[in-house]
């Protein structure tokens, strides 16, 4: 990832019996805590089965793929830190399963999505043509000022690839405010950039600088994590 958006952290000094009373003294300052996100994001990914949701996650998050990935059963999330625009935003990024039977769980978790990420696999027809199913679910769950990113996957699979790129630019002419990219989980080539401008677009609609009297009602606002929808049962969160 660009070195931009890595977090910085300050080591503290060390010090020895032997050592001058000015490195004595630095040695026993506390080390400072990180600094608190600015802002809280939550983001979801949702496509059909096996387009590889999990694997763009989680190569995101922890530059990791699994060949053999199980299917996600109802929702899971990770955490992602960046820093973008000057501010330092913690990302809650949700893998929602693809299958239609948990539509009803996973439908919750777009209420409070400020990005959406929609996968399909270029090499799997199937799944391109169920994208319009997919924004049906968005138009209907969702807010309307959501960002939405389509998202080609399994670029490394170029050879068996039936969706073309022109095809999905088409798709993605007629939907206003979408966005589109492919990408490898795989090969970890274009996910970062692909997430980073979802976010970079979320920051560019939000005020970036918001008074502290009105940070308990902001929707900026920072809550303990994560946030899960009352009628559900809490996911098991992957990682720290």
């Amino acid at each position: 990832m660009d070195s931009r958006y890595e977090i910085q952290r300050r080591a503290g000094g060390g010090g020895s019996a032997n050592a001058s009373p000015a490195l004595g003294a630095q040695s026993r300052r506390r080390k400072m805590p990180p600094r608190p996100a600015d802002y809280k994001l939550q983001i979801i990914i949702i496509g059909s089965r096996g387009v590889g949701k999990t694997s763009l996650m989680e190569r995101f998050t922890d530059d990791t793929f699994c060949e053999a990935c199980k299917s996600t059963v109802g929702v899971d999330f990770k955490i992602k830190t960046v820093e973008l625009r000057g501010k330092k935003i913690r990302l809650q990024i949700w893998d929602t399963a693809g299958q239609e039977r948990f539509n009803s769980i996973t439908s919750a978790y777009y209420r409070g999505a400020k990005g959406i990420v929609l996968v399909y696999d270029i090499t799997k027809q199937e799944t391109f043509d169920d994208l319009p199913k997919w924004m049906k679910m968005i138009d209907k769950y969702a807010s309307e000022e959501a960002e939405l990113l389509l998202v080609g996957n399994k670029l490394d699979c170029e050879s068996d690839r039936i969706i073309t790129k022109q095809t999905a630019e088409r798709f993605v002419s007629r939907i206003s405010g979408m966005r589109f990219c492919e990408a490898s989980a795989k090969d970890n080539f274009n996910v970062d950039e692909c997430f980073l401008k979802l976010v970079d677009d979320i920051l560019a609609k939000m005020p970036l600088e918001i008074p502290n009297k009105d940070l308990s009602n902001s929707i900026l606002s920072l809550q303990p994590e994560p946030e899960v929808p009352p009628e559900l049962n809490p996911p098991r969160m992957r990682c720290c």
